[in-house]
């Protein structure tokens, strides 16, 4: 009998380090990002459908506040790229069980995304290398091909070429959680207004960084966390400065907002620790809620 129905696990994303380089002439900039894939996760379910019925989408979990459930929703994107791409009538339905959150800066679209080329590959066999995945991850957004490997990747381009990171050890995080997104291409508008005066040059990868992930130093890739993004981000969201102040002082190794925001990620020494420090955000009154994981993690997979 064939397989009537899937689901596909996917993890969130933090950018530990996010260089932005000038607003290039198609509007978009190039960027060295090292992504790291961290334990928290969407499921996505696609169940086959009747004939004719086209693809449907219902968005549960504790995320689904602003989730598009029209075709702009990266996972109905998603299903029409491959029918175009391999000819095929998609005939489905798609549950989205959320607990990444919607515009928080780490790819809860994107991994939905992603979750959603896998599943329509296991349902219709088309048999697709990691390879033609990526090809068509990529057409759909710059973090979709990172999310279906995970792990600790650094990203070039738009962050869509994508390079494994020398990286050992297993970090821990805290992320300071916002119930309102921020707009990727709002953040880096201001991002390019900020800085209209400067002279800013092509970014390269941050070697530190490197060398603290191949260490599996987290108080030194704690100290060099960074991301362009971030002041922009701040500006429009001001608030984000006094979480990223708080976090700090309560001891994490290292802070910011990830990707475009507004989620604020902390990297601290253990579990104990991330312990603590959730327990000091919420009793401050900072932040709205907050969620512990740890990285990196797999990449989107099919649950068995």
């Amino acid at each position: 009998m064939p397989v009537k129905s899937v689901t596909v696990r996917v993890p969130a994303k933090v950018n530990l380090q996010l260089s932005v380089g000038p607003r290039e002439a198609d509007g978009f900039h190039n960027v060295v990002t090292v992504f790291q894939a961290i334990s928290i996760y969407d499921d996505v379910k696609v169940t086959l459908s009747e004939p004719k019925s086209g693809v449907s989408i219902s968005i549960t979990g504790d995320q689904t506040h602003g989730v598009p459930t029209d075709d702009s929703n990266l996972a109905i994107k998603a299903t029409a790229l491959l029918a175009k791409e391999y000819d095929l009538e998609i005939d489905a339905h798609i549950e989205i069980k959320k607990s990444i959150p919607v515009a928080g800066g780490m790819a809860g679209g994107s991994a939905d995304a992603a979750a959603t080329i896998i599943a329509i590959d296991y349902l219709y066999s088309l048999g697709m290398n990691r390879e033609e995945m990526s090809e068509i991850a990529a057409k759909l957004g710059s973090d979709v091909p990172f999310m279906l490997n995970g792990g600790t990747a650094i990203g070039t381009g738009h962050g869509d070429q994508l390079t494994s990171a020398l990286s050992r050890g297993t970090y821990h995080w805290v992320l300071a959680l916002s119930s309102v997104g921020l707009s990727t291409p709002a953040v880096y508008a201001e991002c390019d207004r900020l800085r209209s005066e400067s002279e800013i040059s092509q970014p390269q990868t941050n070697e530190l960084l490197m060398q603290a992930l191949l260490a599996a130093d987290p108080k030194s890739v704690g100290k060099n966390l960074v991301n362009d993004l971030q002041a922009a981000a701040c500006s429009l969201r001001p608030a984000l400065r006094l979480v990223l102040d708080v976090g700090q002082e309560y001891g994490a190794l290292g802070a910011l907002v990830s990707g475009s925001g507004p989620t604020v990620a902390f990297l601290v020494s253990d579990e104990e620790a991330a312990l603590d420090l959730a327990v000091a955000l919420t009793a401050s009154g900072v932040v709205g809620s907050v969620a512990r994981a740890y990285g990196p993690v797999a990449g989107a997979k099919v649950l068995t």
